[in-house]
């Protein structure tokens, strides 16, 4: 079973990046626009002085890999290293091909924004399984990686901004001093990190429900057996007429906020606050709508990139 698990994970990862090669080479690439971080640099190499994006990412990113490997993470390193392998080898491949008629451009550049907006989206949820399979893009990611072992305590949240700002500033100058590449990137870039933001908060949000109850018992062991989740009992006090009440504190998932709130209902004088968990640390199972423990398809390694 988890040798099943790693091999659907690499097989995750194979596809990802062919699908991201084939995502530069449809709305990249034609559309006269450099995308965010190393690769964004690479594309400008390209265009400038005609040398493979595939060519250019294995020379930046073998050796960063290997730093990867021995300093920061060796399962993250591996399978970071087969998706650029992989998106490289596409993309040589790919240039023999003739994929003009799906290629999407405007000689006139009346819809220009829609080739990186879908490139945008395309690549941002790409990312966002590829993180599920504990594994990363390259480029940016690894440096990040690097950094953020050595140094903690520090963000890397402006080496990114300023090496992605960069990458836009630059666009200008190569792309015949014109303002729409910079404009593009930046698009791209928006659009790709908002919908990874997006796809990877929903995996690991869950619900907060704080409940006021005089049935503490009750509704802890309605939890425990048709939730399979459990609860944290907190002394409480009404202020309005005195009394002393419980307050019940459990994090459900999702799929499971309408059952908790059909079992609060059953109780007279009971009800709840929910609040919305952006993330959730520890050993926190996930349960599907049935009350069965949800099977993680991807092997998650050493969980690096997560």
């Amino acid at each position: 079973m988890k040798t099943a698990k790693k091999l659907l994970t690499y097989a995750v990862v194979v596809g990802l990046a062919m699908v991201c090669a084939m995502n530069y080479e449809l709305f990249v690439f034609p559309n006269r626009f450099a995308p965010a971080g190393l690769n964004g640099i690479c594309t400008m190499i390209q265009y400038v002085f005609g040398i493979s994006v595939g060519y250019l990412s294995l020379i930046i990113n073998v050796p960063l890999a290997i730093w990867v490997y021995f300093s920061v993470s060796k399962p993250l390193a591996v399978r970071s290293m087969v998706y650029v392998l992989t998106f490289s080898t596409c993309l040589l491949l790919l240039d023999r091909v003739n994929l003009t008629p799906f290629v999407y451009y405007t000689q006139n550049g009346t819809s220009a924004i829609l080739g990186p907006l879908v490139a945008g989206i395309i690549n941002g949820g790409c990312y966002a399984l590829l993180i599920q399979a504990s594994a990363y893009s390259g480029g940016t990611d690894f440096v990040a990686a690097i950094i953020h072992k050595s140094h903690p305590e520090k963000s890397i949240f402006w080496l990114i901004f300023v090496m992605n700002a960069a990458v836009a500033v630059c666009s200008y100058f190569v792309y015949d001093f014109q303002i729409e590449p910079v404009l593009l990137c930046i698009m791209y870039s928006f659009m790709s990190s908002s919908v990874s933001e997006r796809l990877t908060k929903g995996v690991r949000s869950a619900v907060r429900f704080e409940i006021i109850t005089n049935y503490p018992e009750q509704i802890s062991d309605a939890i425990i057996n048709r939730l399979h989740h459990s609860a944290t009992l907190i002394p409480g006090k009404g202020m309005y007429l005195g009394r002393e009440v419980s307050i019940l504190v459990c994090i459900v998932n999702k799929t499971q906020v309408a059952s908790l709130s059909a079992l609060i209902r059953e109780y007279p004088h009971t009800f709840a606050v929910m609040s919305q968990v952006n993330e959730v640390m520890g050993n926190f199972t996930k349960i599907d709508v049935h009350g069965q423990q949800e099977k993680q398809l991807l092997d998650k390694g050493d969980g690096k990139a997560v």
